[in-house]
């Protein structure tokens, strides 16, 4: 579903790696968690994946697609929220998601069932209306994944994306994000919230200064890390 082959990412003309030969794969079916400190080069990495930023060097491929000859097919079967989402202010969260429908052709018959049953999820549905200049952070986070999901997407792929939600959001996201993969889909996404990748990924990957440097289930890692329990301490103990 994806892989990721040497991709690398440079800055200041060679001088800097953000990230470097990263070779990683996510199967159909699989949550995986992208871990690393700040600066790690996750962003860059997601950027790279989703066609944001161009590499190096390396190969992207998503759904069964090239990301450098075919980033229409990819595009079309991926969602990426960002850690900040920039949205049309002056749109109505309704405008906003009959426009994100638009884009990626969701039948109108699909719509309406998809449309209501997100809104009821992420209790945006008496919200819907006002326009996104009123809204607050979590709800600007909301209504960006109400967006990303309308069309059912192969890979989701999520920057942070638990920051600003309120605690039943966030529960229903990650309920969400299993039953998207109960579908045969993925979902991939990096947060900072080690206990939400303990519990909810099937896999985990932890990136320190643009390499990846464990790749695993839980018991993988608590291998690699000289058997210690909690994520928190093998992430420790990993990127000392």
């Amino acid at each position: 579903m994806i892989r990721l082959e040497n991709l690398s990412k440079s800055y200041d003309r060679g001088k800097t790696w953000a990230v470097r030969d990263l070779d990683l794969r996510v199967e159909p079916g699989e949550i995986f968690g992208f871990l690393g400190p700040n600066g790690a080069g996750k962003t860059t990495t997601i950027k790279m994946m989703v066609g944001l930023l161009e590499p190096d060097r390396g190969t992207v491929n998503m759904a069964g697609f090239d990301m450098n000859s075919h980033p229409l097919d990819i595009k079309r079967r991926i969602s990426f929220v960002p850690d900040a989402p920039e949205i049309y202010d002056r749109l109505t969260g309704i405008e906003y998601l009959s426009f994100m429908a638009n884009v990626y052709q969701v039948p109108a018959e699909k719509r309406k069932e998809r449309l209501d049953h997100l809104l009821d999820l992420f209790a945006m549905t008496n919200s819907v209306g006002n326009l996104i200049n009123s809204y607050s952070h979590g709800m600007r986070q909301k209504i960006v994944l109400i967006g990303a999901l309308l069309h059912n997407p192969q890979v989701f792929i999520l920057d942070e994306p638990m920051v600003g939600l309120d605690p039943r959001s966030s529960h229903n996201l990650k309920e969400l994000m299993r039953s998207h993969c109960d579908q045969g889909h993925c979902v991939f996404f990096s947060t900072h919230v080690l206990e939400v990748a303990e519990r909810l990924c099937d896999r985990i990957g932890i990136i320190h200064q643009g390499q990846l440097i464990a790749l695993g289930t839980m018991d993988q890692l608590r291998e690699q890390a000289q058997d210690r329990e909690s994520l928190e301490r093998i992430f420790l103990e990993l990127t000392a």
